[in-house]
């Protein structure tokens, strides 16, 4: 029977399925609801999960987001506390500095000045009025003197000539007065100079310090908002941190590439005091060695900038007395000398070997034209400029101690942000593949009601049917009782 099915279809893969297709339709109309039910659990299963994990991770970046917000506020009141706590000293200093002497400064610049006031208004003073013998004179003067009266033409000469001696020595009185006077003034014009320079270099002081002033009211204002915990101050906060996250980077990777050169400058003569056929790993006993070396002048220029207070990355060393602290400074400072000058001396080493590789290649090729002898001097510059090198580059490298701070501080913050990110992302990522899941079993849902189309339109038509007959019967009763 098998065979004579297949014959009625010979060749034809299609119309068999077809067949099959229709003779199993009434078995998955049958199981519709199951099946619906089945894809609706697997997808809550599979859905569900990412959602839930979606929403852990959005709720941990929140719960991060806080935490950075709390530390970087943290860190900024510090700082700018720390900032506002420098410009208070150094007001303090330019007060103590500038403006000590200011008050016996302003009372002599009084005395002064009352003096030259003084002066002035005896320059300015009216010659005084004339003596009581005056108006007698007038009244003589008034006398009509006859033509032969020679007694009384006498008499008003020797007076004219009298007065005229008094008038011209009281004249040379007043000139020779208002001329001291006026010696004084010219001789306070230094004084006036030096008043006017001084006044100036007060007003620039003050000037100074009002700048001062409005440089702390601008930090104070900062860090009011950073205890208000504002936005702008957030934003601003986040800005420097990767301002200061960058920048320090890049000084790091500079003072890397430092680190770098001062490597093969001696890890050549390294080998000629460890051996260099010794390895450790993949790296050689010599090449350890000086990075060792490295590593320790490092850790040297590390604690003189803590010794110094220049930098805070151990509370332990800023904790110590100030003698300890001072000793500790002396000790660091004396080892990185040491280390510098044995780099120097690696440095000349390294330049003797290289020199003797050369001449023993050049003893090698012995068929080959030689070159004349270099200069002297010539030949000691390659010499100095190593040695030069390798003793300032341990002292280039203390100074990595300050951007080392600055990156580490920001560092929080950065990866603070960017761990906020990439959770929102995996959740972001996570939400749509659930929601993705979801909507793709509502999909096989639809898909497997369009496979079986044809029992569901005779399932509709069915029900239409039974839905008519039974409004009939509804509706005959009704009529009746009309």
């Amino acid at each position: 029977m098998s065979n004579q099915f297949w014959m009625i279809w010979p060749g034809n893969a299609v119309g068999s399925a077809l067949i099959l297709f229709v003779i199993a339709m009434p078995l998955l109309y049958a199981a519709r609801r199951l099946v619906h039910d089945l894809f609706r659990s697997i997808g809550h299963m599979v859905g569900g999960p990412l959602r839930l994990g979606a929403r852990w991770l959005f709720a941990t970046a929140r719960d991060m987001k806080e935490r950075n917000k709390v530390v970087l506020l943290a860190h900024g009141r510090e700082e700018v506390g720390q900032h506002i706590e420098r410009e208070f000293e150094r007001i303090g200093a330019l007060v103590t500095r500038d403006l000590e002497g200011y008050p016996a400064l302003q009372r002599k610049l009084l005395e002064e000045i009352t003096r030259v006031e003084e002066d002035y208004k005896k320059c300015g003073e009216v010659p005084p009025p004339p003596p009581d013998w005056v108006e007698a004179v007038g009244a003589i003067s008034k006398v009509k003197s006859d033509g032969g009266n020679e007694m009384v033409q006498r008499i008003l000469e020797e007076i004219k000539r009298s007065v005229h001696q008094i008038h011209d020595k009281a004249i040379a009185e007043y000139r020779r007065a208002y001329e001291s006077r006026h010696k004084i003034l010219n001789g306070f014009m230094p004084f006036w100079r030096s008043l006017e320079k001084t006044f100036g270099q007060v007003d620039k002081k003050l000037t100074g310090l009002q700048d001062t002033s409005s440089k702390i009211d601008a930090q104070m204002e900062k860090y009011e908002q950073i205890n208000k915990k504002t936005d702008k101050a957030e934003h601003q906060l986040t800005q420097s941190a990767f301002i200061q996250f960058f920048t320090s980077l890049l000084v790091v990777a500079v003072a890397a590439g430092g680190a770098f050169i001062n490597f093969w400058l001696i890890a050549r003569p390294m080998s000629e005091m460890v051996g260099g056929n010794i390895y450790i790993g993949a790296l050689k006993t010599s090449e350890v060695a000086a990075l060792v070396i490295i590593l320790v002048e490092a850790s040297m220029g590390l604690f003189v900038m803590e010794c110094l207070r220049i930098t805070h990355l151990f509370p332990v060393i800023s904790n110590l007395s100030e003698r300890m602290r001072r000793r500790m400074l002396w000790i660091s400072l004396t080892l990185l000398v040491i280390l510098a000058c044995i780099e120097s001396a690696l440095a000349l080493i390294r330049d003797m070997l290289m020199a003797s590789d050369q001449a023993l290649v050049q003893q090698l090729a012995a068929g080959k034209p030689q070159t004349g002898p270099m200069d002297p001097f010539f030949s000691n510059i390659p010499t100095g400029a190593q040695m030069l090198l390798g003793f300032i580059l341990p002292f280039a490298l203390a100074f990595v101690a300050v951007p080392l701070q600055s990156l580490v501080y920001s560092l929080r913050t950065v990866g603070g942000e960017f761990l906020v990110l990439l959770f929102r992302v995996a959740g972001f990522v996570l939400r749509v593949l659930g929601n993705v899941v979801r909507y793709l079993f509502r999909v096989l849902v639809t898909l497997y009601d369009v496979t079986i189309v044809l029992p569901l339109l005779i399932e509709r038509l069915v029900r239409a049917t039974r839905g008519e007959s039974e409004g009939e019967r509804e509706s005959r009763p009704v009529k009746r009782a009309a």
